[in-house]
């Protein structure tokens, strides 16, 4: 009896110690400098306009100048926008100058990498190269590029980088280049995560399900999806079925509102923590879909996630003909 009493007094010791280490922040943040990248919209806008509340300096590059003009015009002063397209490598050069000008000797406390596209997601046989190409050279290329210039201004402040992955970089469970891209990001974030430890440098990645962003909108992801089935050769669409888009859309909409995080908040609030808590964590899962499914799915067997996963698909017409 004695045993299981000191058990569960340890348990609630740790629990403890866990809980009291989370709330440990770091001092004298306030006018420190932080980089987002894709602030247009979504989960880097709502950073920006965050960030730049609680006193942080903040970069923030957006892809248009409208988004840049719309996000200057409700945010203090001191926020600066930058335009970037993190493909162009001489793009980044120019910005990880300017940043480097304006940080001087203090370097940069947090480089936040949100930037990221979905880019076409169907079967595998329905693809060609250049679908593949764009969401690796965004989400993936870019971000590493974006890092490489950054990384001496971050190692001079002992700061933290942060990269917005996804679930998909732990399970893929549709085809094109996004899967891809998020599961390269995550091989390219652990061993930077260890590379920079010596420096003092705090390396996190966010790994959120589906949440309502301009990224996962599934009317603009259907109508890509239906452009590449209209160019199809007509074996592969006999393959499929005529009736194959049709069913298939039915069901991916119908996953979608069972998934959907429509409060994007949690996905900064984890940006904020990784930004400020003297213990970031390395991994950060959000969204309800995330935790209860997705992440745990991609622990399983193969076999099992096999299973689950080819339920939500539709039945091709091919299989009726064997």
């Amino acid at each position: 009896m004695l045993f299981y009493i000191l058990l569960f007094l340890g348990i609630i010791s740790l629990w403890w110690h866990w809980r009291a280490r989370e709330r440990m922040k770091v001092t004298d943040l306030t006018g420190k400098y932080i980089f987002i990248t894709g602030c247009d919209t979504g989960f880097g806008n709502m950073a920006a306009k965050i960030f730049d509340k609680k006193g942080f300096r903040v970069f923030a590059s957006c892809l248009t100048e409208t988004g840049a003009k719309e996000l200057k015009a409700v945010t203090s002063k001191q926020l600066q926008t930058v335009l970037l397209d993190v493909r162009d490598s001489d793009s980044v050069k120019k910005v990880a100058a300017w940043v480097k000008a304006e940080v001087q000797s203090e370097g940069l406390w947090g480089l936040i990498n949100n930037a990221g596209i979905m880019g076409p997601s169907a079967p595998t046989d329905w693809l060609d190269i250049e679908h593949f190409r764009e969401p690796i050279e965004v989400n993936l290329i870019g971000l590493i590029n974006v890092t490489i210039n950054m990384l001496p201004l971050i190692k001079k402040a002992k700061g933290r980088i942060v990269n917005v992955s996804s679930v998909g970089g732990r399970l893929a469970f549709s085809g094109g280049g996004y899967f891809p891209s998020k599961f390269g990001l995550e091989g390219f974030n652990d061993s930077l995560r260890r590379d920079m430890n010596a420096f003092g440098v705090k390396v996190c990645c966010i790994q959120p399900g589906l949440f309502k962003t301009a990224l996962s909108n599934p009317v603009k992801i259907m109508k890509e999806k239906e452009i590449i089935w209209n160019k199809l050769p007509l074996d592969i669409k006999k393959q499929y079925g005529e009736e194959y888009f049709q069913k298939d859309a039915a069901k991916k909409e119908k996953l979608s509102k069972i998934c959907l995080n429509k409060d994007i908040s949690p996905v900064v609030q984890c940006m904020e923590h990784a930004l400020t808590s003297l213990y970031p964590h390395a991994h950060y899962v959000v969204g309800q879909d995330a935790k209860l499914f997705w992440s745990p799915l991609s622990r399983m067997p193969a076999v099992i996630q096999d299973f689950l996963l080819l339920r939500n698909r539709v039945e091709l017409a091919a299989s009726h003909a064997k």
